[in-house]
């Protein structure tokens, strides 16, 4: 769905990322993943230390963050692997950026239950705020990016804003979270149906409706089922 991001390798990237190594925190950080591993067995810890990487990327920039090729480089030399392997994973997650991005990375999901939901509300509210997907708004603050299911088809639609989700989504919802975060204020995450506290069925459960006060244990009557 999503158009593949030009990746920048210019002669400026490289002289503001070239000299890149972690912060005191972070080389900590990336002791205790390396850590989790055998020896010799480093290359296993390509997505955390990417995450740290573009995490420490974001803090310097005021962004989401994202991974520039000498970074990128860089965690290759700290698991002592080719830098093709590396790009190899960066390159396959939609979790990673190749390209800067805004403070806020606003991720639309457009696969079919959001679709049927009404995801196409959500990317209106996303336009008529000046978002336009690939790209970041001219006051840095937001980039819209249209990707593939991410996990929340019970409370279709949804968008991913950075570390957060926001689902039950419309066009108004939409708008107050987009004008929240320009406030610089945090709007409440997950579900935005007012009532609904995760996936529960709109309207109350149907099935197993003992469980909604108590663990109910149903096992004697499923027993007794024949």
């Amino acid at each position: 769905m999503a158009d593949a991001p030009e990746i920048p390798d210019e002669a400026e990237v490289r002289a503001r990322w070239g000299a890149f190594a972690w912060t005191e925190e972070n080389a900590k950080k990336r002791d205790e993943i390396l850590a989790r591993y055998p020896k010799g067995r480093e290359q296993s810890g390509s997505i955390p230390l990417l995450d740290l990487a573009q995490r420490q990327v974001g803090a310097e920039t005021d962004t989401q963050g994202w991974l520039p090729i000498p970074v990128i480089e860089f965690v290759a030399r700290e698991i002592g692997v080719p830098y093709m392997r590396v790009l190899e994973v960066a390159s396959f997650y939609t979790m990673f950026n190749l390209a800067p991005v805004g403070r806020f990375h606003v991720q639309v999901c457009g696969t079919t239950p959001c679709m049927l939901r009404g995801s196409d509300d959500v990317f209106g509210a996303c336009k008529n705020k000046g978002l336009i997907k690939g790209k970041t708004t001219p006051d840095g603050l937001f980039t819209l990016t249209e990707v593939e299911c991410m996990g929340n088809c019970s409370s279709a639609p949804m968008v991913q804003v950075n570390d957060d989700n926001y689902e039950d989504l419309d066009y108004d919802r939409t708008i107050a979270i987009l004008e929240a975060l320009e406030r610089g204020e945090q709007p409440k995450t997950g579900t935005q149906e007012p009532g609904r506290h995760t996936v529960e069925p709109l309207g109350g459960p149907t099935t197993l409706t003992a469980m909604v006060s108590e663990n109910h244990d149903y096992r004697p009557e499923w027993g007794n089922a024949a």
